[in-house]
């Protein structure tokens, strides 16, 4: 249990990116009737994702954890949904499979609304208005009036996450990933790509392999591994009055958590000593993510890590490096080594789409595929010098048929991003650019497979 802490006890200290409501005591009413609705997850499912993650840490599996840049109320929709939840189970099949380790499905939905902004403001013209924060704070469209703050956004958000999470908890048990079904989860417009056959190739394998199973009296129907699968939900634990609101003591352990998501995590922007962020989040039990870029030194790492996590427990922490392509293998090693030094037991995921944003002649903000693909080899790298787990990978993706990011085997040009651009923030990989990223992950995990057992030889 975290000493001198409350779930109000953020609220004395720094807070950034939090928006400002002009009617308070609107605010609080939102906040009294949040604090009576159920809880989204449980404890018990967080403790569980806390001890997955304990074994990724351990280099014993790895991290998948993806989905929407920012959710939003309009793109809200059960196909939606299904087809990022399908992407992300091909992604995590390609990794099982040619991987040879167990992956642990994370998804950036069923919460991911609030988005930390560089500017306060957006100018379009000669008319400036507050900036767009997110679906639960205020609305996208350029007027005075969208624009303000509204905290009955909240109870529109839980009520969507709700739905959400009622949809993948189906999904994941219901039958829809039973691994049979794997033929059946490639979407049709990634038939294109020449990714689909490669899965499909991978697809064939595993009903081989399922085949004999099944002969040697193993199948689905009584191995539930088989037949479903584990998924849990995450975002940035941003919205802080939403999350206090949202927070429970749990009945078994007496510890308190967030019962919002499994897994929360804080932004590369809330992460300094002092904020009102680091200090809700060190005293809830949820296995906790911290962004790590290029304006972060060892020793502040460390401090927050101590805060954060001061008992060193398995699977409380996972630290996602955020550097961009060309910075990655001068800025990682530092803090890697840092934390090994010290014997922190924490799971290093990759994000290789937030230093990696670039705008396009045509004014699209978009990520190059090779940038992606470039952070990530040296991401990897990086570890393989340094003897550590390359542990997981963070990415902003969608199942939805978007022209957001250019490149990838299907070479979506600057030209070609107006085609479907639909984000609410920032640009995701599509189904095929995900599926082709999995498979160069699998290529490094068998790398460093390959080079651990080369070394116990």
């Amino acid at each position: 249990m975290a000493t001198n802490w409350n779930a109000n006890s953020w609220r004395a200290a720094e807070a950034k990116h939090l928006p400002t409501y002009p009617d308070a005591a609107k605010l609080a009413a939102v906040e009294e009737t949040l604090t009576r609705f159920p809880p989204l997850v449980f404890a018990g499912e967080a403790r569980a994702l806390k001890a997955d993650l304990a074994e990724v840490a351990a280099g014993k599996g790895f991290l998948l954890q993806g989905g929407d840049c920012a959710e939003s109320f309009a793109e809200f929709h059960p196909n939606n949904i299904r087809d990022t939840f399908r992407v992300l189970l091909q992604m995590a099949v390609v990794l099982t499979f040619a991987g040879k380790q167990p992956v642990v499905k994370v998804g950036r939905m069923a919460g991911q609304f609030a988005k930390p902004r560089s500017s306060p403001v957006e100018k379009i013209g000669d008319v400036e208005l507050p900036s767009y924060l997110g679906d639960n704070i205020n609305g996208i469209e350029f007027t005075s009036e969208s624009r303000i703050p509204d905290p009955e956004r909240m109870l529109r958000a839980y009520s969507q996450a709700a739905a959400t999470l009622n949809l993948l908890r189906a999904f994941s048990t219901g039958g829809y990933a039973n691994l049979r079904q794997v033929h059946q989860w490639t979407l049709d417009h990634i038939g294109k790509s020449p990714w689909a056959a490669k899965f499909s190739e991978t697809a064939d394998k595993i009903g081989e392999a399922l085949d004999f199973m099944e002969a040697c009296g193993v199948n689905p129907s009584t191995v539930p591994q088989l037949q479903g699968t584990t998924f849990y939900t995450s975002h940035e634990a941003l919205l802080l009055q939403y999350e206090q609101a949202m927070t429970r003591q749990d009945s078994l352990t007496g510890q308190w958590y967030d019962t919002s998501a499994h897994m929360l995590w804080i932004g590369d922007r809330t992460r300094f000593e002092g904020s009102a962020h680091v200090e809700f989040l060190r005293g809830v039990g949820n296995p906790i993510g911290m962004k790590c870029g290029p304006s972060l030194t060892p020793d502040a790492l460390l401090r927050m890590l101590d805060t954060l996590n001061p008992g060193r427990e398995p699977g409380r922490m996972t630290l996602i490096s955020r550097f961009g392509h060309d910075k990655v293998e001068a800025g990682l090693p530092a803090l890697v080594r840092a934390v090994a030094r010290e014997g922190h037991p924490v799971v290093w995921s990759c994000d290789p789409m937030h230093g990696n944003v670039i705008k396009a002649d045509n004014g699209y903000k978009t990520r190059p595929f090779d940038r992606i693909l470039s952070e990530v080899k040296g991401f990897f790298a990086v570890h393989r010098a340094e003897g550590t787990h390359a542990g997981g990978i963070h990415i902003e993706m969608t199942g939805q048929d978007v022209t957001e990011c250019t490149g990838g085997a299907i070479a979506i040009t600057q030209d070609s991003l107006a085609d479907r651009y639909h984000t609410h923030c920032d640009p995701r990989l599509n189904a095929a650019q995900s599926i082709e990223l999995a498979f160069l992950l699998a290529d490094a995990l068998n790398a460093e497979r390959a080079e651990r057992k080369a070394e116990a030889a």
